[in-house]
């Protein structure tokens, strides 16, 4: 079983930035790939970023060139840096892992940009 919480959710003004960080609860980065969805009010939860084992990245088309997916094995936490924040990226942000036997979501972190 693995735990993953998120933080670093908040309010802020359009242009601004914030960056959001996902704690596994153990050591799981060595086999996981990792990701950042998101849901708007009303709307599918997206795929945001991932990051994969060898550490390649992609973005959706929305977010790339804005936000930057990271991790640190250290203390088993991955990051979405989130610049030129825009009112559509407000959101409810969700960790997530997918290990070969089984997949993992966090409980979600609230992000609000407002213009």
């Amino acid at each position: 079983q693995v735990q993953l919480v998120e933080s670093g959710g908040g309010l802020v003004q359009a242009g601004g930035s914030l960056r959001l960080s996902c704690a596994a609860s153990r050591s799981i980065f060595s086999i996981a790939a990792m990701g950042w969805y998101r849901q708007a009010p009303g709307k599918q939860r997206e795929v945001v970023a991932a990051i994969a084992r060898d550490d390649s990245t992609n973005y959706a088309d929305s977010v790339n060139g804005r936000f930057t997916i990271s991790r640190d094995n250290a203390p088993n936490t991955v990051y979405l840096q989130m610049n030129s924040l825009k009112p559509e990226d407000t959101a409810v942000y969700y960790c997530h892992a997918v290990l070969p036997i089984a997949t993992y979501w966090g409980q979600g972190t609230q992000v609000t940009v407002y213009s």
